[in-house]
């Protein structure tokens, strides 16, 4: 019989804690602030939906950008949560196993719909910070503008490419929000999850509405125009 030496036996027991405590910050991250980020930025969006349209837009993001230590509260609150999500989500995502054709229960293939959702949501939100924040950032005179934006999705395949990434990040989230509640223990039994099931569902949808409608209001193809 081989003995467990300290080294060995403080591996054994340290490596699932740390697994474990880093899935509860994904969880967290995912909801705050990532989540509370999705919805900011879909709120200033919406403005373009609005009578006012590009002047209430271009005066919202006015204000943002004239928000003191703006950089490092993006950095800080934003791009690193943001970051941290998105490749631990990956590194999640790699080791997962698919049971959807053993077993078809919803909540399979919601878990693997999570993961595909995840994956491109990433690489959607990669794309859409390197086209506006960080090239702005690169250029100071690059400002984004309602028309800058108008510009980008007047292009057909860009515009599918922001309505599904808007749709997959929405469907992450509204998803997202059931996991963390069952994660965390704050919704306990069959029951409460299925009430929070429904409630995730008219979030999402919701969302969803609110971030496609204000896409098409760029283009001036708004569903609905509020006062």
């Amino acid at each position: 019989m081989i003995p467990i030496t300290a080294t060995a036996e403080h591996t054994a027991t340290d490596t699932v804690p740390v697994h474990f405590k880093l899935r509860k910050l994904h969880s967290l991250f995912g909801i705050i602030p990532v989540g509370l980020f999705l919805i900011e930025h879909l709120s200033v969006n919406s403005l373009a939906a609005t009578a006012g349209g590009e002047r209430v837009f271009n005066a919202a993001v006015g204000v943002l950008r004239g928000l003191p230590y703006l950089i490092v509260i993006e950095i800080l609150f934003i791009m690193i949560p943001i970051l941290f999500h998105g490749v631990y989500g990956v590194f999640v995502t790699t080791e997962a196993s698919v049971n959807t054709g053993a077993y078809r229960y919803g909540r399979n293939w919601m878990y693997v719909i999570q993961r595909v959702t995840g994956l491109f949501t990433f690489i959607f939100v990669v794309v859409h910070l390197w086209n506006f924040r960080i090239a702005s950032m690169i250029n100071p005179d690059l400002h984004v503008t309602f028309d800058l934006v108008r510009q980008h999705l007047a292009v057909t395949w860009v515009m599918v490419f922001y309505i599904a990434g808007v749709l997959a990040s929405v469907f992450h989230f509204a998803n997202g929000i059931w996991n963390f509640c069952v994660s965390w223990g704050i919704t306990i039994g069959p029951r409460a999850q299925r009430a929070s099931a429904w409630a995730c569902a008219a979030v999402g949808l919701a969302l969803s509405f609110i971030g496609v409608n204000a896409l098409l209001a760029f283009v001036g193809k708004a569903l609905i125009i509020s006062i």
